[in-house]
């Protein structure tokens, strides 16, 4: 697969040195450049393809119709649009960053879009079928502007639409009030009370002689606050239950403004709010929608909980948009019809259960690596131009919302070059991601890792759309922690870029970079992950926990930690057993990742396994067993003397118990000496001729001595 690359400085605009940046472009048959290809190099472009062979070709240009010329001039040599892709050396480099910082920049960003696009997968996508059924909670004006497309129900909610002027002719009235919404989209269930039943004939007699204003005419409605009178009962047809009726309507989205879905970010097909984008919306998803899938699963590998008892927790609690549900106590469950790709559950998730297929972790680690990388050998034409003064002093990963905070990134970018404002800031490094939530610890472990001085997660701050203000802080703090018991010191900042205010972020980011980073002692460009650490493990490569054990084991041949147990890292637990166990199979045989296991002399603990999910101690019989956050580095096996098996730890002492009768091991000493402690009395005489307690015994010899066999 041959390889090109092509950088333009949009007719100068961008400060950028096109020679320099062609020398650290690297893993390329070429490396060109032009001031403006879209114009006047498009057949030289086209020239380099065909000279080359190329297969792929990676060019600076963020321009929508430009990239419609270029891609346009590559298909002409055979290229796939696909195998075309573009690079933002304006709004992110040369409009916002000095000569030689923005040089350094493109180039690495040109190799970080190489990298990453070897390992991106062929785009998924799966149809999500609806009906046409949807219920307007309050608001006959958004009923009536959707009744031309959709089945729609109009809820009272207790209002009076008597004097209403929307048009409600194609609309279904019903009273009640919402007592509950329940469900995702095409399977909602809206629960609603009233004081009138569907016996109501609408005569008006309740109207007439209730409270006043207490009794809506459109629909006929009950306060729930009206007292208990003789006027309840003039009517005919006995429709008035002062103690309520419930009733249920079944729908594929709702329209409830001011209401709660119960999530953080809003879920798909319940809109809380009425505006001509929220009409669009109903009506994009009625029938149904087509979408792009980036969530992969495997639940093979889930820790969610089995055999009736509850396990990890961390895709239900992170999901913000109710996309994850318990189908059971043991059990989670995806809406893939709800999910929005923000990449929460996967950051959350220890075991790789869940993951972003696109980008995926792997994809986001060649990214970063390539970024870090300070290799000046370039490629077939680069070679030939001697050496680079490019640099960046202070590598910082940025790792960017591609929604609203790209955005306004992007913004700045075009403040600065149209002298709207006087914007530079320090050259971070970025890494777009779905959402500030698809980053987590071991993101951040591995970015640093790599060589990264420091790493500046960049969301939307109060405006994100998944998961409100400041969604990265609890993040932040404990990835703090983790680095400062590492030794590295706090390394990790999240930023909110508002486009109307780069003032605060240029000041934020050039604090953080100027003021609280220093070098790090982690060299950048020398670690590669692999995403693994365990060939014996199930999980897949890259899940959260195998990938952050990595990263941290590749920091410490730098750094010296501060101490034993690494704070701060929620995917790792450090299993402690107390006096009392028994040695029962219980905790072993729930363990979703195999970190516990019995031996013929106790119970044994494997660190690298456990991912803090708490099931041990959810079911330990005895309630002995405590587990506590964190990374204990004496208890990985390269810091262990145990030449044999030293991935394991005897967390408790203990003895089988052989049997009296057959030798045959049944039971743990301490099982045999508990029972015999609340039951020997009692159950000495049931076998006069045995030599032993039968406690002693296993359940067949005892079965015999019992029946005198």
């Amino acid at each position: 697969m041959n390889k090109g690359a092509f950088v333009c400085s949009c007719a100068g605009t961008c400060d950028i040195d096109l020679e320099e940046a062609r020398e650290q472009i690297e893993d390329v048959e070429v490396a060109a450049s032009s001031r403006l290809l879209c114009q006047d190099k498009l057949d030289a472009f086209e020239t380099v393809i065909d000279e080359y062979e190329l297969d792929e070709m990676t060019v600076t240009c963020p321009e929508a119709k430009a990239q419609e010329k270029i891609t346009a001039a590559a298909e002409n040599q055979g290229l796939y649009p696909e195998s075309v892709q573009f690079v933002d050396q304006r709004e992110g480099a040369g409009w916002v960053h000095d000569e030689q910082t923005a040089t350094a920049k493109t180039a690495r960003l040109v190799n970080a879009a190489q990298a990453g696009s070897q390992t991106e997968s062929l785009p998924r996508s799966s149809i999500h079928r609806a009906e046409y059924d949807v219920v307007v909670v309050g608001d006959p004006d958004a009923a009536a502007a959707i009744a031309d497309s959709a089945d729609v129900t109009l809820l009272a909610n207790g209002k009076e639409l008597a004097g209403t002027d929307a048009d409600l002719e194609n609309v279904d009235v019903e009273r009640g009030r919402v007592v509950d919404v329940d469900g995702t989209y095409s399977e909602f269930e809206i629960t609603v009370r009233a004081r009138v039943t569907d016996d109501c004939i609408s005569c008006m007699k309740c109207v007439h002689e209730g409270p006043d204003g207490m009794v809506t005419r459109y629909p006929v409605d009950i306060d729930p606050d009206a007292p208990v009178g003789e006027w309840v009962n003039v009517c005919p047809t006995d429709a008035i239950e002062m103690g309520g009726v419930e009733r249920t309507f079944e729908c594929d989205q709702v329209i409830y403004p001011g209401g709660d879905d119960g999530t953080i970010g809003g879920q798909r097909g319940f809109h809380t709010t009425v505006d001509a984008a929220t009409i669009d919306e109903v009506e994009r998803l009625l029938g149904g929608f087509e979408v792009r899938d980036f969530l992969d699963l495997e639940m093979d590998v889930c820790a969610s909980g089995t055999a009736g008892e509850m396990g990890c927790n961390e895709c239900v609690e992170a999901c913000p948009h109710g996309a994850v549900e318990r189908a059971a106590i043991d059990e989670v469950e995806f809406h893939l019809d709800s999910c929005q790709n923000c990449g929460a559950c996967t950051s959350a998730c220890p075991t790789g259960a869940t993951s972003l297929d696109e980008p995926s972790n792997e994809r986001i680690a060649r990214e970063v690596e390539a970024l870090l990388s300070s290799d000046d050998d370039g490629g077939f034409v680069s070679g030939l131009l001697g050496g680079s003064s490019a640099s960046i002093e202070t590598p910082i990963v940025a790792f960017v919302c591609s929604e609203q905070a790209g955005d306004a990134l992007r913004e700045y970018g075009r403040m600065a070059a149209a002298g709207r404002a006087d914007i530079e800031y320090p050259p971070i490094l970025p890494v777009s991601v779905n959402c500030a939530d698809t980053v987590g610890e071991a993101h951040v472990l591995h970015a640093l890792a790599a060589g990264a001085d420091g790493v500046a997660i960049v969301g939307c701050g109060g405006s994100c759309l998944h998961s409100g203000p400041d969604p990265k802080a609890e993040l932040v703090e404990r990835v703090n922690q983790a680095t400062t018991d590492l030794g590295l010191g706090e390394r990790v900042s999240f930023f909110a870029p508002d486009p109307t205010d780069p003032d605060a972020f240029v000041e934020e980011v050039s604090e953080f970079a100027e003021v609280e980073l220093e070098a790090s002692p982690v060299p950048a460009g020398e670690h590669e992950a692999t995403g693994q650490i365990d060939a014996e493990r199930p999980n897949p490569d890259f899940d959260n926990h195998g990938w952050a054990l990595e990263s941290v084991r590749a920091i410490l041949e730098h750094a010296e930690p501060q101490q034993a147990v690494i704070r701060g890292l929620k995917d790792f637990g450090i299993v402690e057993v107390g006096d009392g166990c028994t040695l029962t199979p219980t905790c072993t045989n729930y363990c979703p990742t195999d970190a516990l296991r019995r031996t013929d002399d106790g119970l044994e603990f494997n660190h690298e396994r456990c991912v803090n999910c708490e099931l041990c101690e959810e079911v330990c019989v005895e309630g002995v067993i405590e587990v506590e956050e964190g990374l204990d580095l004496s208890l990985l096996p390269e810091n262990r003397d145990d030449e044999v098996d030293p991935a394991w730890t005897e967390v408790h002492e203990g003895t089988m118990q052989a049997c009296a009768g057959c030798g045959r091991e049944f039971t743990s000493e301490a099982t045999v000496a508990a029972i015999e402690d609340r039951i020997g009395e009692r159950v000495a005489e049931l076998s006069p001729t045995a030599d032993r307690s039968i406690i002693e015994y296993c359940p067949e010899c005892r079965a015999n001595l019992l029946h005198e066999r």
